[in-house]
């Protein structure tokens, strides 16, 4: 976790450094492409390896479901829109002044032709896709992501994992303890942390899929937590004599099989995905791999031990609070003894 923190401050903060995160078009903006295919279309690795020939290294290919023959590409915003452009169409600087949002989607859209004419000439103008006969695409749709638009997806983002946590905090809460409730959900902050830390560390891009793996991460942990919790309560009932620290320690110990044996099952799927899931599912499947794996670990070694610390100082204070008290009322009652004492004459 350290290691983690302590890259992301040092690129943020380095001057000349990148950022702390590797964020993708979802969260940076850029332009979205729609091409549409004649005959066999490309892959999603072929059009993607046509794109980092031409410069562009974070682009999503997502394929249309109920359109098999189209394809919508997402690429960062083009630094350099001029350069982007063909000669004979490059606006003035004036221009990109005055519409600049226009200027970057033109330039994507620019990119995105120069990446696709590797497959076959592109159907240009009012001409049909299937009226040309040696056209192999045509570009159908161009539209912008902007900066604004990414930085609003970014803050719901944050605020949906947030909410998830205040939601478990009072949910463990009112079904068991505060105290096992501040457990977990130090240990989910904990996970969420560690797989922020590895895509800075790595700098592997974070897109709306590494959202949904880290609600899915806050979820799996937490029910790993309320198993062990569950198990707690029900052995507090049945043995008042032992100590909190021994009841925990046996519970884990008697749902151990069954935590590992679900991470196990549950990592072997992860695994599958990280080798053959295909660039578009490399983010979500390695935050699942490192989430899933610390989460399993954060139950045992950080929950539980939280709920017994945290036990012990409410117990240590109630104890000490009725000291106290008592101390008082010891000390009272002789004031009033004192009081009554008939004076001596």
């Amino acid at each position: 976790m350290l290691a983690g923190l302590a890259s992301a401050l040092g690129r943020q903060f380095t001057p000349g450094g990148s950022d702390a995160f590797n964020l993708g078009v979802d969260f940076k903006g850029g332009t979205v492409v729609t091409a549409k295919f004649k005959g066999n279309k490309p892959s999603d690795d072929e059009i993607r390896g046509a794109l980092n020939k031409v410069g562009v290294a974070d682009s999503v290919i997502q394929a249309s479901t109920d359109k098999p023959d189209e394809v919508l590409i997402k690429i960062p915003l083009i630094e350099n829109t001029e350069a982007a452009q063909p000669s004979a169409a490059q606006p003035t600087n004036e221009q990109n002044a005055e519409n600049p949002l226009a200027a970057q989607v033109q330039a994507g859209r620019t990119t995105v032709k120069n990446a696709l004419d590797t497959f076959g000439k592109e159907a240009e103008g009012e001409n049909s896709l299937d009226s040309v006969t040696n056209a192999a695409y045509k570009i159908i749709g161009t539209d912008s992501v902007g900066a604004v638009a990414g930085s609003q997806l970014r803050n719901q983002a944050v605020s949906a994992t947030l909410l998830g946590l205040v939601g478990i905090l009072f949910f463990i809460a009112f079904r068991y303890d505060w105290t096992y409730a501040a457990g977990a959900v130090i240990a989910v902050f904990h996970d969420v942390i560690m797989v922020l830390s590895f895509f800075s560390i790595f700098q592997w891009e974070i897109n709306l899929t590494v959202i949904a793996a880290i609600l899915t991460i806050v979820g799996f942990s937490v029910n790993d937590s309320i198993v062990i919790f569950d198990r707690v309560r029900e052995n507090l009932a049945f043995n008042r004599t032992d100590s909190l620290f021994k009841i925990t320690n046996d519970s884990i110990n008697q749902t151990l099989s069954r935590t590992v044996i679900t991470a196990g099952l549950v990592l072997l799927s992860v695994l599958a995905l990280v080798i053959f899931g295909g660039e578009v599912l490399r983010s979500f499947s390695l935050a699942l791999l490192v989430g899933i794996t610390l989460g399993t670990y954060s139950t045992i070694a950080i929950a539980s031990p939280i709920a017994i610390w945290w036990q012990d100082k409410l117990g240590a204070a109630k104890t000490k609070l009725i000291e106290v008290q008592k101390t008082e009322r010891l000390a009272s009652a002789s004031r009033r003894s004192v009081s009554r004492r008939p004076i001596a004459r």
